[in-house]
Formats: structure tokens, C-alpha cells, sequence
């Protein structure tokens, strides 16, 4: 098994990039759903997963609820500056799906309500609205690796 990022309606293809390279690195899988806000021919997008992409096992859905028909067993973990859990309060499984909104407005409401008790969120100070998508992405595969001692990875 593996872990998961689930990316709903990207916007910033550096970002979505970014998040490829770090999928390609933990043998993370990572779901895109559509739409996408930039064309995955974009040459930002391949630029910043650099020639990874190759290794990143990628699938896209054109919903989220898409991703949940596909997985009904899996458990997903919702980033938002919303939640009062942090990202270190929880135990991870191998198989869990991470999941982050478009960078501009986050997770659905709908989303969010889906999954009250799987709500996760950074810690930061005041001064800024959010971390960057990809660096909260690589923040939270690292934690769930780091949890289950790094299978497979050296």
C-alpha cells in the first residue's frame, strides 16, 4: 500500500508539480480532480516535477466524490486552516488519503462536513493565511511516513 494526496481542483501548476515530485519521491499516489485550473501540458507543471513524472502514480477523477466511490474503506484527512486538530495529532495508516482544496479557497464546505473528525490543519502564526500547497502536502507525507518508519524508502 502507499499513502495518498488527493489535489481537488489545482490551480497552480507549479504547486501541483511540486506535490509530483514529492509523490515520485515516497511512492505517494497522487488523484487530481478535474478542474484543473491549468493545462497538464502546462511546461510550469512538467518544470517543477522535473522528469519524475514518470514514477508518480497518477489518476484523475472528475469529482471528489469520484475518489470516495473508488475508495469507500479508505480514510481522508482534510487540510484547512478551519480545523482545530493538528496534522501531528493523529495516528496514520498506510493506504490514508490526504486531501487539499484549490489553493485560493480550500476544501468545499461540503468536503469539510463530509469528514468532521478528520479535519487537519498546520500550525502558524497570525501573520499569514495559509503555507504553500506543496509545502504542506510534503509536511504531511513525511509525517505519515515517519509514522509507519518509512516503508520502503531509504
Amino acid at each position: 500500500m502507499a499513502f495518498h494526496i488527493v489535489l481537488v481542483e489545482p490551480e497552480i501548476p507549479a504547486n501541483t508539480g511540486n506535490i509530483s515530485r514529492t509523490c515520485a519521491a515516497t511512492g505517494t499516489h497522487l488523484h487530481l480532480v478535474r478542474p484543473l485550473g491549468f493545462d497538464t501540458d502546462d511546461r510550469t507543471l512538467k518544470r517543477a516535477g522535473l522528469d519524475y513524472w514518470h514514477s508518480v502514480k497518477l489518476e484523475y477523477h472528475d469529482s471528489f466524490e469520484e475518489v470516495k466511490q473508488k475508495y469507500p474503506e479508505a480514510r481522508f484527512f482534510c487540510a484547512t486552516t478551519k480545523a482545530t486538530k493538528r496534522y501531528s495529532d493523529f495516528e496514520f495508516r498506510d493506504g490514508d488519503f490526504f486531501v487539499f482544496g484549490k489553493e485560493t479557497k480550500g476544501l468545499s464546505k461540503e468536503i469539510l462536513d463530509m469528514h468532521p473528525d478528520t479535519l487537519i490543519r498546520m500550525p502558524m502564526s497570525d501573520n499569514v493565511r495559509s503555507l504553500n500547497l506543496s509545502n504542506t502536502a510534503a509536511i504531511m507525507v513525511y509525517e505519515a511516513l515517519r509514522q509507519v518508519d518509512f516503508p520502503g524508502l531509504e
